[in-house]
C-alpha cells in the first residue's frame, strides 16, 4: 500500500477512492471498503482513501475530541489489511477547513486525485462550514465525468456500528460487544518501551508499551492475547491505566504480564488483543497488597482462557 502525505496538485490517473477518518476500521468501515476495492478492480483503478490528521474534531475542538480508537500507524495497517491501495494523509489546518465544497470536489476530488468513483455515506458533509453533501455530490458527478455511490449505514442486532458505539462499549468494559461492533478483538500495537522495573521487583514482570495518546478508549485490568513475540500469540493479563497506587497524577500506561514468559521484549513493537475485563484500576494501601491483586489477576486471567478453551472444545465436538 502506498501512503502519501497532502495532496497531489494534479493526480497521476484515474482512482476509486472513498473519504473518511476511519477511526478504529469497524465493521460499517470493513463493508464500505469492501465496496471501494470490488469497484477499483471492476474499473481497474487504485483503490484509494483519502484520511486526516489530526481528526477534524481534535482540530476544532481539542479538549472535546472523542478519544481514538487507533494511532495513525494501526489505522494505516487495517487499511492495508482491507486491500486499500493508496491512503491520501491529508493534515487537516485551518487553510484545510475553508476550502469551499466546490472547491473541494474541482480541486481535491476531481484535479488532485483523479476521481472516477467516489463512494461515501449516506450522512457525508464536506466544505467549509460542512456546506456540501452526498446530493451535491451527485450533481457534480455528469459534469466531472465521475459516479458516486452512496453506503448506507451498517447495523448490528438494530445498533449502528460506529467509531462512537466501539468507543461506548471500550469506556463501559463491554468487550464482547466492542468485538462485534470491530469484528475482532480491540487492540493497541506499540513498542515495548522502558519501564521502572516494579513489575520485576514484584514477581511479575511487564513489557511496558509506549502509548501514543493520554486518553486511551479503555481503562483496567484485562485478559489479553500478544502478537509479534513468536508464531502464535501469548496469553497475559493487562493493566491500562495510571497506577494510582505507585504514582500521583501519572499519564495512562499499558503494561502486559505474559504467562510463564520471562524474556526480554525491549524495542519490540507488539499488538494486544483486549478480550476480557478483570476489573477497574484501584488504589492500594501499599505495594503487598497490590502484588496480591496481581496475582489474582493472573489467577483470574487464566481462568478467564480455560473457560475459553473449554467453549471452544466443547463447540468442536458439535
Amino acid at each position: 500500500m502506498r501512503i502519501s502525505h497532502g495532496l497531489p496538485a494534479v493526480a497521476k490517473g484515474p482512482t476509486a477512492f472513498t473519504i473518511g477518518n476511519f477511526d478504529g476500521v469497524h465493521l460499517g468501515h470493513e463493508a464500505m471498503l469492501d465496496e471501494l476495492t470490488r469497484a477499483a478492480r471492476r474499473l481497474g483503478v487504485p483503490a484509494c482513501v483519502l484520511t486526516f490528521e489530526p481528526h477534524p474534531r481534535e482540530f476544532f475542538a481539542p479538549d472535546k475530541a472523542p478519544t481514538r480508537l487507533t494511532s495513525l500507524r494501526e489505522k494505516l495497517e487495517l487499511l492495508a489489511g482491507c486491500g486499500v491501495d493508496r491512503v491520501h494523509i491529508c493534515r487537516f489546518n485551518y487553510a484545510f477547513a475553508q476550502i469551499t465544497a466546490d472547491e473541494f470536489i474541482a480541486r481535491i476530488l476531481v484535479r488532485g486525485l483523479g476521481a472516477r468513483w467516489v463512494l461515501v455515506g449516506d450522512d457525508f458533509r464536506f466544505g467549509a462550514r460542512r456546506a456540501g453533501d452526498l446530493v451535491m455530490l451527485k450533481q457534480a458527478a455528469p459534469r466531472f465525468g465521475f459516479e458516486v455511490a452512496a453506503l448506507p449505514s451498517v447495523t448490528l442486532e438494530g445498533e449502528r456500528v460506529s467509531s462512537t458505539a466501539v468507543r461506548s462499549a471500550l469506556a463501559a468494559g463491554e468487550l464482547a460487544r466492542a468485538r462485534a461492533l470491530l469484528g475482532r478483538p480491540y487492540s493497541i500495537s506499540a513498542r515495548v518501551v522502558r519501564g521502572d522495573g516494579l513489575g520485576q521487583k514484584l514477581g511479575f514482570p511487564t513489557a511496558n508499551m509506549q502509548m501514543r495518546h493520554n486518553r486511551p478508549p479503555l481503562t483496567g485490568i484485562f485478559s489479553v492475547t500478544v502478537a509479534g513475540v513468536g508464531d502464535q500469540p501469548l496469553r497475559g493479563v493487562a493493566s491500562l491505566g495510571v497506577r494510582p497506587t505507585v504514582k500521583v497524577q501519572g499519564a495512562p500506561v499499558l503494561e502486559v504480564h505474559l504467562f510463564d514468559f520471562d524474556e526480554n521484549l525491549y524495542r519490540r513493537h507488539l499488538r494486544v488483543d483486549f478480550h476480557h475485563k478483570l476489573r477497574d484500576e484501584e488504589k492500594y494501601a501499599d505495594l503487598a497488597t497490590l502484588t496480591r491483586q496481581i496475582a489474582r489477576d493472573v489467577e483470574n486471567a487464566r481462568a478467564f482462557f480455560h473457560r475459553q478453551d473449554a467453549k471452544t472444545k466443547k463447540k468442536a465436538k458439535g
